[in-house]
C-alpha cells in the first residue's frame, strides 16, 4: 500500500519540476519541443551499427539537467524503468546476426550486438530527452505548443486527458488496495483472484469517476480547449536555443566526431 502512494504522488513530480525558475523553464514551450524533435530525428536516424557517433549527442540531455537544474538521479531512474521494452526489442539481434564486425583482442563482436547496443543508447537517449522537456515544460505545456504548432485539437485535448485521467486510476487504485490491505485478515500476498476482481472493480469505478469529473467540467464552461495561464511568445532567445542546438545536432549527425578524434590521436602514435 505504501509503496502503490509513493508511486502515485511520483508521478506529479514532473509537474512539480516544471514550476522552476531556471532560463531553461523560462524558454517558450514550442521552443523547448522543435529542439527535442530535432533531436529525436537526428537520433533515430543513424543506421542500426551506429555506436560512437551517438555518445557525443549525452552533451544535450546533460546540458539540460545541469542548467535546468533537474534531479539525474530521478530522471535516470524513469528511464531505466521503461529500459526493459528496448532490451525485449533487441535481445534476439545477437541470435538473428552472427556477422562478425570487428575484434576486440580475440574476441569476436558480431553485428548483433553492435546494433542491440545501439538500440540501447538510442532508447535511452531519446527517452532522456523527452522526460527532461516534461520536466522542464510541464505536460500541459508540452500540449499546449502542440496546438500552437498545428496539431489537431481533438488530439492535443484527449493526449492531455490520457495524462490526467492517470492521477484518476492511481487514486481509485489507491484506495481500494488500501480497503483490501484493511480488510484482509491475512498477511499473505494478493491472490490472483482476489487481484482480477480488483482490477475490474477498478475499472468500474475509474470509468464511473471519469464522467463525473467530465460533467462537472461541462457545468463550468468546458468548450473543448484546455488553456495555461502561462503566456507564449518567441523572442531571440527561443530562436537561438532552436537554432544552436539544431546546428549542432546536425553537425554530430553528419560527422563521426569520436572517429576523427581516434584517428587523430592515432596518428600521433
Amino acid at each position: 500500500m505504501a509503496k502503490i502512494d509513493k508511486q502515485f504522488f511520483d508521478i506529479g513530480y514532473m509537474d512539480t519540476l516544471a514550476t522552476g525558475d531556471s532560463p531553461l523553464h523560462r524558454l517558450d514551450p514550442r521552443a523547448k519541443l522543435i529542439t527535442t524533435l530535432v533531436f529525436i530525428v537526428a537520433v533515430v536516424s543513424f543506421d542500426k551499427y551506429a555506436l560512437s557517433a551517438l555518445i557525443p549527442f549525452f552533451i544535450y540531455p546533460v546540458v539540460q539537467i545541469s542548467t535546468g537544474g533537474l534531479p539525474a538521479g530521478y530522471l535516470l531512474k524513469k528511464v531505466l524503468l521503461v529500459s526493459p521494452f528496448a532490451v525485449l526489442i533487441g535481445i534476439f539481434n545477437p541470435l538473428m546476426d552472427r556477422e562478425i564486425l570487428f575484434y576486440m583482442g580475440t574476441i569476436s563482436i558480431s553485428g548483433g550486438w553492435v546494433s542491440f547496443l545501439s538500440i540501447l543508447l538510442r532508447f535511452i537517449l531519446t527517452v532522456a530527452a523527452a522526460l527532461v522537456l516534461i520536466a522542464l515544460t510541464g505536460f500541459n505545456a508540452v500540449c499546449m505548443a502542440l496546438a500552437k504548432l498545428g496539431v489537431p485539437n481533438p488530439f492535443v485535448v484527449q493526449l492531455m486527458f490520457l495524462y490526467r485521467y492517470l492521477f484518476v486510476l492511481t487514486d481509485e487504485a489507491t484506495r481500494m488496495v488500501r480497503a483490501w490491505s484493511l480488510r484482509s485478515l491475512s498477511s499473505r500476498p494478493m491472490g490472483f483472484r482476489t487481484f482480477g476482481s480488483l482490477a475490474g472493480h477498478l475499472l468500474l469505478r475509474t470509468l464511473d469517476r471519469a464522467q463525473r469529473i467530465h460533467l462537472a467540467m461541462c457545468c463550468r464552461g468546458f468548450d473543448g480547449r484546455i488553456r495555461i495561464i502561462r503566456s507564449m511568445e518567441i523572442g531571440y532567445k527561443e530562436a537561438g536555443y532552436v537554432v544552436g542546438w539544431s546546428a549542432l545536432f546536425i553537425l554530430l549527425r553528419y560527422y563521426n566526431i569520436p572517429m576523427k578524434l581516434g584517428t587523430l590521436v592515432k596518428g600521433f602514435f
